[in-house]
């Protein structure tokens, strides 16, 4: 069975940090590039940021440049995103996904709330 599984989302003020954890089973992870969308209510899903399948290559949103950073531990079958400095509108439902070429895997979500 597929399993992406999102954890460490939570309520934090402005300035404050989150570090967000998806573990992945079913499939081979390492394989996978891994990324993290986000989506507010009436917002359009975002892509966040994007690690490649060995972790040599990443990408991030304008948004968060500089405030978020996507890592990956593969022998804990993990993609990581941790997120300082955040601001009221890093409000959003955050996803983590899996990518190899045609196949695509997706996890539940966890809410992100930053009050101002």
């Amino acid at each position: 069975q597929v399993q992406l599984v999102e954890s460490g989302g939570g309520l934090v003020q402005f300035g404050g940090s989150l570090r967000l954890s998806c573990e992945a089973s079913g499939f081979r992870f390492s394989s996978y590039a891994g990324r993290w969308y986000r989506q507010a209510p009436g917002k359009e899903r975002e892509l966040v940021a994007a690690i490649s399948s060995l972790g040599e290559s990443t990408n991030y949103a304008d948004s968060v440049k500089g405030r978020f950073t996507i890592s990956r531990d593969n022998a804990k079958k993990t993609v990581y995103l941790q997120m300082n400095g955040l601001k009221p509108e890093d409000t959003a439902r955050d996803y983590c996904n899996a990518v190899q070429l045609r196949t695509t895997y997706w996890g539940q979500g966890t809410q992100v709330t930053v009050s101002s």
